[in-house]
């Protein structure tokens, strides 16, 4: 089966999906960047792949004529029993990572205890594992990193405490471990991890007459070929690709609205280091576009430095922004200034809401002054990027797209965030196709 691939390399996230020949997204897959794109491309790339497999599954399934409750519930268990065999080749690595370590002049002394304490640590880690993996289970975050990291934490400090051994030894021998672990994502075969996960939900499942079963061995048999890949974003002058499998964000991200909304004629993205007013044709082809100069003032990264100031997740501060009935006037978005100013009007007894408030009608008025020099809006209008998620954002934009551009029709995609790597995914379908509409770099 041929398929084609974007990749949008962001300054926070990187985004992947893979296209079959008929134009239909079969896989997406997303990870952070943390300023490792070889790593993230690896990541990504097979984390769509594995979306890729559960479209083939359910095409499969449904095939069959099996669109039931309990289909859904098969492979849902499927999906928790994969992840877990993930999470357990990932913590076998991390606990041969970090006896390592031990090895060094640094734990001489202390080798053997701090070899058997990591050993207890795993072994209880492992005995937890299943149940991070069980229905109904809500995890925060699904980075290996996050999931194992604060486990690791809470375990390792009871066994340092009965083994009688410092905690910082195991903690600093975990710190140098998991950067090594992250920058090698699991290698196994999938084939086999889907195996191993078929098996483990053997028991769980209702599959009586195993035509579910036989349905994900079918779709395993399917090759799915990388025909064309296409690279885009912030880091794509990091791709070990040659030029003509890189495009720009600018004409990946009008392609990709337009392939979501195919009647758009102005796109806004607000991604983690920049803001873009583009225009596009009928055909998703850019005809104009504005860009902010220099600074990532107004975008993710500003709202992820305004949630560090006040303790807070990211996901926040939209929800405390929607409870205020009257917005702060933000004087700067500069993030230079951002936290003095901040810091200012909490003194003054200003309520975080408010505050939060006017953060989001400032930035979203500073994408106006983008788009506007970009040729204003026009219908159809699509906001693009992380910030398309923060209802706050969204609320001013439609205030402001109101009051200077009349009723416009407003699409935001859910997975908006993926529109980059889609417009390169149809640029490598085009590529490998032979229609060159669009393409130049």
């Amino acid at each position: 089966m041929k398929t084609f691939v974007g990749i949008d390399l962001g300054s926070t996230t990187t985004k992947a999906v893979l296209m079959d020949e008929q134009e239909e997204v079969i896989g997406r897959g997303i990870t952070n960047s943390r300023s490792n794109y070889a790593t993230a491309v690896k990541v990504v790339t097979q984390e769509a792949s594995i979306d890729a497999r559960f479209t083939l599954f359910r095409r499969e399934v449904g095939d069959s004529g099996d669109n039931s409750e309990q289909a859904e519930e098969f492979f849902g268990s499927l999906e928790r029993a994969f992840r877990l065999e993930q999470f357990l080749e990932q913590l076998s690595d991390l606990e041969q990572t970090c006896i390592e370590q031990v090895k060094g002049e640094r734990f001489a002394k202390v080798g053997s205890g701090v070899k058997q304490a990591l050993v207890e640590t795993f072994k209880r880690l492992r005995g937890e594992a299943a149940a991070m993996f069980a229905p109904g289970v809500v995890r925060k975050s699904d980075f290996f990193r996050d999931i194992a990291g604060s486990r690791y934490l809470s375990i390792a400090e009871a066994v340092a405490r009965e083994a009688g051994l410092a905690y910082d030894l195991l903690l600093n021998v975990y710190d140098k471990s998991i950067i090594a672990v992250e920058n090698r994502p699991p290698s196994g075969d999938l084939s086999d991890k889907f195996h191993a996960a078929l098996k483990r939900i053997s028991e769980e499942t209702s599959d009586t007459d195993g035509k579910m079963r036989q349905s994900v061995e079918n779709a395993l048999g399917i090759d799915l070929e990388e025909t064309y890949l296409v690279g885009t974003g912030y880091g794509r002058v990091t791709l070990p690709f040659s030029k003509e499998h890189i495009r720009s964000e600018i004409l990946c991200h009008g392609l990709g609205a337009h392939m979501m909304y195919p009647k758009t004629r102005t796109v806004l993205d607000i991604g983690g280091q920049d803001t873009k007013g583009i225009q596009v044709d009928a055909s998703g082809i850019v005809e104009n576009f504005q860009m902010n100069d220099r600074c990532a003032a107004g975008c993710g990264r500003y709202l992820g430095y305004i949630a560090d100031e006040m303790n807070m997740g990211l996901h926040e501060l939209g929800p405390l922004a929607m409870k205020s009935d009257k917005p702060a006037r933000i004087n700067s978005t500069c993030t230079v200034f951002a936290g003095a100013e901040l810091r200012d009007r909490l003194a003054m007894g200003e309520k975080r809401e408010d505050i939060l408030a006017g953060l989001h009608r400032a930035i979203i008025l500073r994408a106006m002054s983008i788009i506007s020099r970009s040729g204003g809006i026009a219908d159809e209008f699509t906001f693009t990027g992380g910030v398309a998620k923060n209802e706050a954002a969204v609320r001013e934009l439609k205030k402001l797209v109101l009051e200077n551009y009349g009723e416009v029709t407003l699409n935001i995609d859910p997975d908006s965030i993926y529109t980059g790597a889609l417009g390169g995914a149809e640029f490598a379908r085009r590529a490998a196709s032979g229609n060159m509409e669009g393409i130049e770099a």
